[in-house]
């Protein structure tokens, strides 16, 4: 299973492209796979036969796990009878479908490598010696073997203070939220194995402190314990959701928001938009070539101010800020089960109906989850609009590594002022600037939202 993003620790192959014993040349697609971000077609990067599907269509695999074998010409492994069930997968840590083999829970159960010219017996010897051995340096994986769980998906095998973790406590730890630093190991030489987090998740996530000593919340057996008598159906979490509520409540708990509020009067954006519309070519088809909406001049506005406000325009990394030359704004687009957030690259050197076309673009794939992982990545601020539902006014979570996102409200007409202290009517819309409090305080987030109104009120200025 491959990595097709650098959050991504799990995939689902949603088809196969080829069957058990079909010739397979370099570059043909095998597979089709969905995360939560996006589906893609995975290419052969070798050539021979295929001999062994172990994930059937359907299934969910993390990454690194070995989905199927592709022999030489002789065909090394027997060929599974199709549609039957798929072999146990060599998951990280020795799982198994989900179910830790074997008596102990921390033993990795791995599947026995393929016949060898030494014989068979000689090799699970050979293996099971390695396994008695001092740790050694890494050696090149074996392919039919499980995979090294990535550091970079569960964290660091060795935790502050030298305590050695084992690869399914760690991802025990990460996806029940689990601070190890405070779980005491019952392993050789104090290491924390399974049944350590295992004994932590039982005391009950709202009394174990996650990182940064923020608790968790409830289980799901407490929640449903409080509903005894009424009716429910169960949902289970697709991959999409089940990632943005991890990566969204590891922002409300780990990045300081503060939120600023302001009115921008959109009069001269209408009038400019309509004008815009009314100006573009059509195309052989009659229809216009390109079609601007208020979210492309306020996509247009944002990165205008990031420029002119340049120490806003950074994010937060661990020990140090990082500020960019160019403005890549992500926007927020809603799918069926969640919302995909493109960026749209450089967005201070792309004119007004360059902005309108790569976002029509952006937006469809992205219902049709066709992105490409660098095509949602990055990116220093996002814009969030829900004016088209007639919200008003609303706040929006961060989106790290991200240090800014605005939250766009519905354009209403409303009564203010005249210059000559009179009343009179103008178009206003609400944004809310929800600012990472460790890049941007409460002085440069006002700077950049004077900025912001500015451009949007004398729109000529994004023009020249």
């Amino acid at each position: 299973m491959p990595q097709p993003g650098e959050t991504v620790a799990e995939a689902k192959i949603t088809a196969w492209f080829k069957a058990v014993g079909d010739t397979i040349k370099p570059g043909d697609n095998l597979f089709e796979i969905e995360t939560d971000k996006a589906s893609m077609e995975v290419p052969s990067t070798v050539g021979g036969v295929l001999t062994d599907i172990r994930v059937l269509a359907g299934e969910t695999a993390p990454v690194g796990v070995v989905v199927a074998v592709i022999g030489g010409a002789a065909g090394a492994t027997a060929a599974p009878v199709r549609g039957a069930p798929a072999p146990a997968l060599p998951l990280p840590g020795g799982e198994r479908d989900g179910v830790r083999g074997g008596k102990s829970p921390d033993r990795p159960v791995t599947p026995s490598p393929p016949p060898s010219p030494q014989g068979g017996e000689g090799a699970r010897a050979a293996q099971a010696d390695a396994q008695r051995t001092p740790a050694r340096p890494a050696a090149p994986l074996d392919p039919y073997m499980e995979v090294r769980t990535p550091e970079r998906n569960f964290g660091p095998a060795r935790i502050a203070g030298g305590t050695v973790v084992t690869p399914l406590a760690r991802r025990l730890a990460a996806e029940g939220g689990i601070d190890l630093s405070r779980v005491k190991g019952s392993g050789p030489r104090g290491r924390i194995v399974a049944s350590d987090v295992e004994r932590a998740t039982a005391v009950g996530k709202a009394a174990v402190p996650t990182a940064g000593g923020v608790f968790a919340g409830p289980t799901a057996d407490q929640v449903k314990a409080l509903y005894p008598d009424t009716p429910y159906e169960e949902v289970p979490l697709d991959a999409m959701r089940r990632t943005i509520a991890r990566r969204l409540t590891e922002a409300k708990q780990t990045v300081p928001h503060f939120y600023l509020s302001i009115d921008v009067a959109l009069d001269a954006v209408l009038k400019l938009r309509e004008e815009a519309n009314a100006a573009a070519a059509k195309g052989a088809d009659g229809e216009p070539a390109f079609k601007l909406s208020v979210n492309d001049f306020v996509i247009k506005a944002l990165a205008y101010a990031l420029q002119r406000v340049p120490a806003a325009n950074a994010v937060w990394a661990e020990d140090r800020i990082l500020r960019f030359k160019a403005s890549d704004i992500g926007v927020a687009v809603a799918i069926e089960g969640g919302l995909l957030t493109p960026v749209v690259r450089r967005a201070e050197t792309k004119s007004l109906s360059a902005i309108a076309l790569e976002m029509r673009d952006l937006a469809a794939r992205a219902r049709a989850r066709k992105l490409a992982p660098q095509e949602y990545q990055g990116g220093v601020s996002a814009v969030s609009n829900l004016g088209m539902y007639g919200i008003r006014e609303f706040s929006a979570i961060i989106n790290p590594p991200q240090s800014t996102i605005l939250a766009v409200g519905a354009g209403q007409r409303r009564p203010v002022e005249a210059p000559d202290g009179g009343v009179a009517f103008a178009t206003l819309m609400t944004v809310t600037l929800s600012c990472d409090h460790r890049v941007v305080d409460g002085a440069l987030g006002a700077e950049l939202l004077a900025a912001f109104k500015t451009a949007l009120e004398r729109p000529v200025l994004m023009l020249v």
